[in-house]
C-alpha cells in the first residue's frame, strides 16, 4: 500500500463500504441510495424535496429518479408544504418507516463492528484526519494553491 494514493485509498474504501450496503439493501429488494434516503427523510414532520438532496449529497437528477422509485414502491408519499404551496414535503409511508428502520439497523450494526475493532485513539485519528481531508476539499483552494506555487 505504500505507492497508493490517499484518494484511492478513500475510493475504494467507500466502493467496499458501497458494495456491503447494496448487498444488504438488496435482501430487502432495495438499495443503498434508498436506504440513505429513508434515513435522510424526518420521519415524524417530513422533509422538503428541496432539502434532500444537499443534505445527502445527490444531485438533483439522481435524487428525483431515486424519489420516483421510492414512490413507485410505497415507501414515501409526496405532499404539498402548508407551510409554502410552492415546496413538497416527502413523508413516508408506514412500509417507508419500517425499511427506514431497517437500514438504520444495518448502519448502526456496521458503526458498532467499526468501533469494536479498531482502537478509539487510532478510530479518532481517522476522524480528525477525514474531517481535515473533508475541509481541504471543500476549501476548493487544493488546486489554485497548486497553480500558485508551479508559478513561483
Amino acid at each position: 500500500m505504500r505507492d497508493k494514493t490517499i484518494d484511492y485509498i478513500l475510493r475504494t474504501t467507500w466502493m467496499s463500504i458501497v458494495k456491503m450496503y447494496n448487498e444488504q439493501a438488496a435482501t430487502q429488494g432495495s438499495t443503498m441510495a434508498t436506504g440513505f434516503a429513508l434515513i435522510s427523510i424526518d420521519p415524524d414532520n417530513g422533509t422538503p424535496s428541496t432539502a434532500l438532496g444537499p443534505k445527502m449529497g445527490m444531485e438533483a437528477t439522481s435524487l428525483s429518479r431515486t424519489l420516483k422509485m421510492m414512490e413507485e414502491k410505497g415507501l414515501i408519499t409526496r405532499k404539498r408544504n402548508p407551510e409554502d404551496g410552492r415546496s413538497v414535503l416527502i413523508h413516508l409511508t408506514e412500509f417507508g418507516v419500517e425499511m427506514r428502520d431497517f437500514s438504520k439497523t444495518v448502519v448502526k450494526s456496521f458503526d458498532h463492528l467499526v468501533k469494536t475493532e479498531i482502537e478509539p485513539e487510532k478510530l479518532k485519528t481517522f476522524l480528525e484526519v477525514a474531517y481535515k481531508i473533508n475541509d481541504l476539499v471543500n476549501t476548493k483552494n487544493i488546486f489554485k494553491t497548486q497553480a500558485l506555487a508551479e508559478k513561483q
